[in-house]
């Protein structure tokens, strides 16, 4: 089975070169595929360097404009479908995610057609996070479920691994929305397709190098963006 890691970057240069390392140091095959927003503090050099040392294993797209988490995502999904990837997952470069959870992602995902790793399945799972923060987050998983009747707990949850047959049925050319509300669509496209979800409970710990992307402009796409999924469905044009 071919496993693909997909990991979005812009500035991430104190990250990236470590975040590849780990993911090859796993007992499992993983390949990766970097998706950089041009960043100007050269994260794509470090990977194209990197190349050099995993030839076969590491890739790289450079994207002109920067228009968000979710066009990226749905560029480094289309690589892996024409590249023939079975399993293929979202990962963020800033170890907010235990590479080492790479692995159960994938064995929950053979039995399933979506594998999320959960900050919320089980408690609360999230380390180094102010209180408003966390709050901020369990609330809008909550609100999400509540709104879209979607039996997922951590509904914005980036730590994810999906099926190429998941990603071919949801339809990728349907995909709107660009932010934290990407996350939330894609989930939301599988439930509604009657596919199976199922949460690994991980620990998410907040990043120690870089800075957040997290704005005000990304959480107020969340909110509305869950409301227009609804509408769409509900008029049947999801």
């Amino acid at each position: 089975m071919k496993k693909l890691v997909i990991i979005p970057t812009y500035n991430e240069k104190e990250n990236i070169e470590k975040i590849i390392s780990a993911v090859f140091a796993l007992e499992q095959d993983f390949d990766v595929l970097v998706v950089d927003d041009s960043s100007p503090d050269g994260t794509a050099e470090i990977v194209k360097n990197l190349q050099e040392k995993f030839p076969l294993q590491l890739h790289l797209a450079v994207r002109k404009i920067k228009d968000g988490l979710g066009k990226a995502y749905i560029q480094g999904f289309q690589w892996a479908i024409q590249n023939d990837y079975d399993y293929i997952f979202e990962m963020d470069a800033d170890f907010s995610h235990n590479p080492k959870d790479l692995v159960k992602l994938y064995e929950a995902c053979k039995t399933a057609d979506m594998a999320v790793g959960s900050r919320y399945s089980q408690g609360v799972n999230v380390v180094n996070w102010p209180m408003g923060r966390v709050l901020l987050s369990y609330f809008a998983s909550r609100y999400v479920r509540f709104v879209l009747g979607m039996p997922v707990h951590d509904t914005t949850a980036g730590f994810v691994c999906f099926k190429k047959e998941t990603l071919l049925a949801i339809g990728l050319d349907k995909i709107k929305l660009k932010g934290y509300g990407f996350q939330v669509e894609m989930k939301y496209r599988v439930f509604k397709k009657k596919m199976k979800i199922v949460e690994v409970p991980i620990i998410f710990t907040d990043r120690t190098e870089g800075v957040s992307k997290m704005n005000g402009g990304i959480i107020q796409e969340a909110v509305f963006g869950v409301l227009n999924l609804k509408w769409k469905n509900f008029i049947g044009k999801l």
